[in-house]
Formats: structure tokens, C-alpha cells, sequence
């Protein structure tokens, strides 16, 4: 596959900038290691699950900044010692980056036999969620308006 410079469309462009980042980012090759699943496992709730095999949490790093997740796995220098006849299970470093939609946060993460599982909750703010607005007839407005205005300097 070719890639594609898409540094010329920056400068004729304004508020699309994240666009064709996004457009950069998801040509990118992706890290096929360690494997990974994304599940829904509710309304508003997710859970990334990654083989981890042979990581205990104190070498996994899990780190959210704003809506970026980075999962970063390190062995520490003591376990490279041994002398291995056969080497079949990949105990690399690794560094895995999932971009999370607005209001994900982590709500915690756990390592059992060899999966890491995170889970993440959607919150979205009362102030943005959908709100029903009531109509008021032709003959209410005066009698609405009214008391609204009274409520606004009572309070």
C-alpha cells in the first residue's frame, strides 16, 4: 500500500487539521503485537482485553491523557537471565495506543492468567445529553414568561 503526504492539504485548510490526522494515523501500521480484543459489554460500557503472557502488573503501565489510552509493557532486567533451549512465547516490550471517544474514561483494569483486561465507561455530562423541551400553547406564553421571570429574581 502507498502512503499518502497529506502535509500540502494542511496549509489550504482550517478547522480539518484532526481530519487528516486521523487519515495519517489510521494509514500508519498498526503494532500486531500483543493481540488484542474490543468488546461491548454494556450501554455505555467497553472492555479491551490483551494477551499479555509471561507480564506480571507491576511491568504493564496503563496511562490515559486525554483520548489516548497507552497500554506499555516492559520486562524487567532479571527475567532475560535464563538460558532458553526453545523461545516460543514473545516476551517483548511493547507499546499499544487506542484512541478513546470523547467522555471514555478507564474504570479500572485487571491481569489474570495472562490477559490484560481494561474496562472502559462512556459519562457523558447532563449539560450535553438530549433534554426534552416542552411547547407552550399560544395563550400560555404571557402566563409562563410571567412566572419565570418572577422565579429568575427570587432566586
Amino acid at each position: 500500500m502507498r502512503p499518502f503526504d497529506f502535509a500540502p492539504l494542511y496549509r489550504s485548510t482550517v478547522g480539518f487539521d484532526r481530519l487528516f490526522d486521523l487519515i495519517d494515523t489510521a494509514a500508519a501500521p498498526r503494532p500486531d503485537w500483543p493481540p488484542y480484543n474490543i468488546e461491548k459489554t454494556g450501554e455505555n460500557a467497553y472492555r479491551i482485553t490483551m494477551a499479555v503472557a509471561g507480564f506480571r502488573p507491576d511491568e504493564v503501565e496503563l496511562t490515559q491523557q486525554a483520548n489516548t489510552l497507552v497500554v506499555t509493557g516492559r520486562k524487567t532486567a532479571g527475567a532475560n537471565d535464563r538460558q532458553m533451549l526453545h523461545k516460543g512465547i514473545a516476551f517483548r516490550d511493547f507499546t499499544q495506543t487506542f484512541n478513546l471517544a470523547d467522555y471514555v474514561k478507564v474504570s479500572g483494569a485487571t491481569l489474570q492468567d495472562g490477559l490484560l483486561s481494561v474496562d472502559l465507561v462512556r459519562e457523558v455530562p447532563e449539560r450535553l445529553k438530549p433534554r426534552r423541551i416542552e411547547i407552550a400553547s399560544a395563550a400560555q406564553p404571557a402566563e409562563s414568561s410571567v412566572k419565570q421571570i418572577e422565579q429568575a429574581k427570587a432566586a
